[in-house]
Order: structure tokens, then C-alpha cells, then sequence
């Protein structure tokens, strides 16, 4: 006979089961749970596809989050970093087709002013503007960039599911054990409960120590395949150091989750040509055109109307014209951005200007002045001036420029001399969802309202709200009904199609719920 405590402990165990399964697999519905719980110690990973679901419908919450922020300088920046480091990683493959194939490759920007980056099931990755706007190189972005790579293509989060259900025995056991022992000793009870538990979390720690020890290993040997300096790793890890002398808990190694700082850099020592260990300033100094980057992030991660002023007055300082010819750039971008958020378009036009003649001479530099100055103009209402403004174009359009000189034509009621480019964009970026609603826009104003409704669908899509397509899509089904002589007939048959495929994409994301 089993005695009462056992039998509540034994039904307890049947529900702490149910619960380490939803919550571990939570990209499959939780009301089929119960048919497919798997054998104790079954060691299984995600398939990709799955991987890929689960990081779906973490993504669909962030595309909601007020920090998230979609800047196209800064995201354009990213990329330039991003890209060369997935073509290492194809190259030396540590990236598969499969995972190619399947995986979003995405990297979301958050406001956040902490110092961080993070990798999400599917391959989707999200960098704080808090990191850009501290990092002088580069090459240092491009390491953080190179350890969240790994992190996915080494497929850490699958693996860190499946040593999370491997440690289900070892509670279970230990609440078994502990129920049997509390007739006798209710001490013991909890010291053997409480100590499976630590077991199981210590087990864990090592385990997510040796996944980041991994990540920098590999995200290490993307470096210089990509173009990229390695000692920008080393830099890093400096800095990461000195902000945990600041936020370090104190915790011992063994109970962290991530490796000591002193270990990471040595080992990052340890890889590095003897030469280059021995001279590890040796990385590349700062461009200008980064110093301005970081100072744009900086700018737009919200500091405060006190800290924006403070910006504003610091090229007026006594120090400012012996700073070097970088400082000074960021300096004068801070100073201008800073005064267009304070609607102080005299302001930010004067440090705009200093900023074009101190960048003059740096192409890559001067680029980002120019783009500055557009999107001056174009808050002080002056789109003519906004396209003046704008770099002179050579080949297709980059993703920063084609915003802002689209929003300027559409100001000027001159919206379809930039219908073209918009369209060949989505059409190799299907999932930018900012460039889809610059479209509907372009064709609303251009008395296209099938069009325009139709890419305002697609942009609900590409942000993964199925239920907000839907209704724009059968929306554009009753403009196609009604007829009249601005309807397109391969749209409404391109409209019905969409409608179909979304269809069934929301059904699926109802039953993941």
C-alpha cells in the first residue's frame, strides 16, 4: 500500500512533468502533451523546423516591444558586419545548407542602453543599442556578432533543451527518494530534494559554460575569413571586464553561467599568432564612420531630454577642437541628432554642417553626414532640401537611403519616381516589413489603393501578425469585388493567393497557442 505523503508526491511528479514538457516544448500545442510525453532520459533535439517555430513566436513578441527599433543606418551598419560573418560561416562549414535554408537570419535592434547581445531559437539574434554605442571598433562588434553566430550554428539552444530534459530524472529521483525518507527524517527530506536540485542546476552551468567557451572558440575562427580583426575579441573581453567590475554578483566560477572574463581572454590569447599575442593593441583603431555610428546609437537608445542637451553643448566645449578627427565626428553627430530630437532644426543643421566638412574627406563617413542632413531637412519640413541632402546614388539604392529619399517624394506628391526601387527591394526583401508599409504609402498616393492595401498586408506578414494580413487581404478580396477602373487583375489574383497561404499560417499559429 502506498502511504498518503507518496501518493501526493507521485501525483505531484505526474504534473511537474506535464509542466518541464510545455514549458520545454512550447513550440507544439501543450493540449497534446499528455499523448506524447517522452521516456525519462530521452534524449532528443529540436528539429530545425521546430527550432525554427519556437524562435517565430519569440520574434512576434519583440516585433511588439516599444524597444524594439528599426533604424535603417544603424541596421544597415549591422548588416555590412553580419553578412560577412554568415558567408565565413558557409565557407567554413560550420554553417549547413539546412540550417541556411531554414533559419530567419535576422538581427532585431532593442533601445536598450545595456552592454549586450543575444541569440534566439531559428536563427534570429537581437543587439542593444547600449552594445553599439560602446564598442570603438568594428572588429569588436563583429566578435560579439561572431559568439551569437555560433552560438546558432552550433545549435546550442536545441542543445540546451535536451540537457535540460535529461536533468528530469535527477528530480524526480530526488523527490522520490525524499518522499520515502520523510517518515524517518523530515531533515533529510529536504537535504535530498535540495540537493538533486543543486545537481541538476550545477550540471546546467557547466553545460552553458561550455556552450560559450564554444561560441567564442568558433565565432573566433569567423574572424579574419570574414575580414575582420581577431583581436577584436580580446578588446572586447577588456571591456566586458571592466563593466563587471562594476555589476560583477561575486558569484565563484563554478557558479556562473558563463566562463570568468580572465579565462575567455586568455584563452582568446592563447589562439592568437605569436606576434599579435604579444601586441594585442595591434587590432585596427576606430573608423570614423563607426565613431558615428556608435554615437547614433547612443543618441536613440533614449537617454533623457538632460543628457541630449548635454551632447548638444559638448563641440561648444574648451576641449572639443583637441579631440582627435573620430571623437570629434561623434561628437558633431550626437550634437546634431541630439538637436533634431529637441526640435532644434537651426541647431542641428549648424552641427550637421561642421559634421559634412570634418567628414569630407572619408567617403564611408561623409555618407552617413549626408544621410544625417536629409533626415534634418526632412524634420524641418524641407523635402526638397531632404533629397539634395542625399548621397549621390551609385548602383541600387541601400536600405537607409532608399527610406529617406521615398518619404521626401512622397512629401513633393512625387511618390512614383520611387515606386520602382521600393518594389525591387521587397522583391529580394520579402520580410521588410518598414519597406512594405513605404510601398502601401506609395501607391495609396499614387491612387492605387489595391496595391496599397496588399503591401500593407505584407508588412503585417513579415512581423508575423497573421490575424492583421488577413484582415488587409480580404479587405483588398472586397476593393477587388467592387470593381472600377483602378483595379489590377493580377493583383486580386495575387491578393486571393496571399490570402490562402496566410490563411493557413494563421490557423497553424492558432494551434501553437
Amino acid at each position: 500500500m502506498v502511504p498518503q505523503s507518496l501518493r501526493f508526491v507521485t501525483q505531484s511528479l505526474a504534473t511537474f512533468v506535464l509542466v518541464i514538457v510545455c514549458t520545454v516544448a512550447v513550440y507544439s500545442p501543450c493540449v497534446s502533451a499528455q499523448s506524447r510525453l517522452p521516456i525519462l532520459g530521452e534524449s532528443s533535439d529540436l528539429t530545425t523546423s521546430a527550432e525554427r517555430r519556437l524562435g517565430d513566436r519569440i520574434i512576434r513578441e519583440l516585433y511588439r516591444d516599444p524597444d524594439y527599433i528599426d533604424d535603417p543606418v544603424v541596421g544597415d551598419y549591422v548588416q555590412g558586419i553580419w553578412q560577412p560573418l554568415v558567408a565565413a560561416a558557409k565557407a567554413r562549414g560550420e554553417l549547413s545548407p539546412e540550417l541556411d535554408e531554414r533559419f530567419a537570419w535576422e538581427i532585431l535592434l532593442g533601445r536598450d542602453r545595456t552592454v549586450n547581445a543575444f541569440a534566439l531559437p531559428g536563427g534570429y539574434l537581437g543587439v542593444h543599442l547600449g552594445l553599439i554605442g560602446v564598442v570603438t571598433t568594428r572588429d569588436e562588434l563583429a566578435s560579439v556578432l561572431a559568439h551569437e553566430l555560433s552560438h546558432v550554428t552550433q545549435r546550442h539552444i536545441s542543445r540546451l533543451i535536451t540537457q535540460q530534459s535529461k536533468q528530469t530524472p535527477l528530480l524526480l529521483g530526488a523527490m522520490i527518494l525524499g518522499a520515502l525518507a520523510a517518515s524517518k527524517n523530515p531533515g533529510a527530506t529536504q537535504a535530498l530534494v535540495v540537493g538533486g536540485q543543486a545537481l541538476a542546476m550545477q550540471n546546467q552551468l557547466n553545460f552553458s559554460r561550455d556552450m560559450e567557451r564554444e561560441a567564442d572558440r568558433i565565432g573566433y575562427g569567423l574572424m579574419a575569413p570574414a575580414g575582420f580583426a581577431p583581436q577584436g575579441f580580446v578588446s572586447m573581453f577588456e571591456k566586458l571586464q571592466q563593466a563587471n567590475r562594476l555589476n560583477d554578483n561575486g558569484s565563484w566560477p563554478y557558479l556562473r553561467s558563463h566562463p570568468l572574463t580572465s579565462e575567455r581572454m586568455a584563452d582568446m590569447h592563447s589562439r592568437m599568432p605569436p606576434g599579435a599575442a604579444a601586441a594585442p593593441t595591434a587590432a585596427p583603431a576606430g573608423t570614423m564612420e563607426h565613431a558615428m555610428v556608435a554615437a547614433r546609437a547612443r543618441v536613440l537608445s533614449n537617454p533623457g531630454v538632460d543628457t541630449l542637451r548635454q551632447w548638444v553643448a559638448e563641440p561648444q566645449g574648451t576641449g572639443f577642437a583637441s579631440l582627435p578627427a573620430n571623437r570629434r565626428a561623434a561628437v558633431l553627430y550626437a550634437a546634431a541628432l541630439g538637436s533634431n530630437q529637441l526640435r532644434d532644426a537651426q541647431g542641428a543643421r549648424s552641427a550637421a554642417r561642421k559634421l559634412d566638412e570634418l567628414a569630407r574627406n572619408d567617403p564611408a563617413a561623409h555618407r552617413l553626414a549626408r544621410l544625417l542632413s536629409a533626415e534634418i531637412e526632412l524634420a524641418a519640413g524641407d523635402a526638397t532640401a531632404a533629397l539634395n541632402a542625399l548621397p549621390a546614388e551609385q548602383g541600387a539604392p541601400r536600405r537607409p537611403d532608399l527610406a529617406l529619399r521615398t518619404q521626401a517624394l512622397l512629401r513633393l506628391g512625387r511618390a512614383a519616381e520611387g515606386t520602382g526601387a521600393l518594389q525591387t527591394w521587397v522583391a529580394t526583401h520579402p520580410r521588410d516589413a518598414t519597406v512594405w508599409q513605404l510601398l502601401a504609402s506609395s501607391w495609396q498616393a499614387q491612387g492605387q489603393p489595391l496595391r496599397a492595401v496588399r503591401a500593407e498586408a505584407e508588412a503585417h506578414a513579415a512581423r508575423y501578425d497573421y490575424a492583421a494580413a488577413v484582415d488587409r487581404f480580404k479587405a483588398g478580396q472586397d476593393l477587388a469585388r467592387r470593381g472600377g477602373p483602378q483595379v489590377d487583375h493580377i493583383e486580386a489574383s495575387i491578393v486571393d493567393t496571399r490570402l490562402r497561404a496566410v490563411e493557413l499560417l494563421l490557423r497553424e499559429q492558432a494551434a501553437e497557442r
